[in-house]
């Protein structure tokens, strides 16, 4: 009789969200070269369990004791990741803000950089294809935290956490830009690096790979005082 896997604790389990089947993801194409019959699991990691280690618990603590503090609901969290040594904090879209100023503004936790906001775009994952990423650095207690926030493809609005990390202004304009995450309460959510008249987001797993046409439309530099005002 054989025995189930023992997982650490602390380890994540794996989360499968999809099981792609030939090669490249290409399907009735008459392949006869024998991977039409290659099975992939598509997995993600999942919740962790405690003791998560490493500190984690700690962090952990402080981060649930200063939300309580703050009235606001457990389910503010929604999980708990620690995978690669690095630890992933999913928090509810609409409890965001209130997260990221407890991060900041609690001395248990002292995060006082955002240092980066990017996205995922994961196709597979119905109901949650969007993540937005959040990195945070504690200058005070020298560590980082990455928090994560997952919305559908049918409804692409993050609230914007530049009223707590005023930086983060271009980091959601180039993350709307690419991926197409509307974040709501930014001051001027405008294209970043492609142009003004760009369709579509082309960091996005469903956007063509080719065919686009990459010229700028009509483009031209009208002078200082004619260009498009944030205010």
């Amino acid at each position: 009789m054989s025995e189930l896997p023992v997982v650490p604790l602390g380890v994540p389990q794996l989360e499968v969200i999809a099981v792609k089947q030939g090669a490249f993801g290409v399907d009735g194409s008459g392949d006869t070269s024998g991977f039409g019959g290659l099975m992939q699991t598509v997995t993600l990691p999942g919740a962790s369990a405690r003791p998560y280690g490493a500190g984690f618990d700690e962090l952990a603590d402080e981060l649930e004791l200063s939300l309580e503090a703050r009235s606001v609901p457990k389910s503010a969290i929604e999980q708990v990741v620690i995978d690669r040594d690095e630890m992933t904090v999913f928090v509810d879209r609409a409890h965001l803000v209130d997260v990221v100023r407890a991060l900041r503004d609690e001395p248990g936790l002292r995060f006082e950089l955002c240092t980066s906001v990017s996205g995922v775009h994961y196709p597979l994952e119905v109901g949650r294809e969007l993540h937005a990423v959040y990195h945070f650095l504690s200058i005070t207690h020298n560590r980082r935290i990455r928090l994560e926030v997952t919305t559908s493809d049918a409804d692409r609005h993050v609230p914007s956490i530049t009223p707590v990390y005023p930086t983060c202004d271009w980091h959601e304009r180039e993350t709307w830009d690419f991926f197409g995450i509307i974040f709501d309460g930014h001051p001027a959510l405008t294209r970043i690096e492609m142009p003004d008249d760009w369709v579509g987001h082309p960091q996005r797993k469903d956007y063509p790979l080719g065919g686009i046409p990459v010229e700028y439309k009509g483009a031209t530099t009208p002078p200082p005082d004619q260009r498009r005002s944030y205010n």
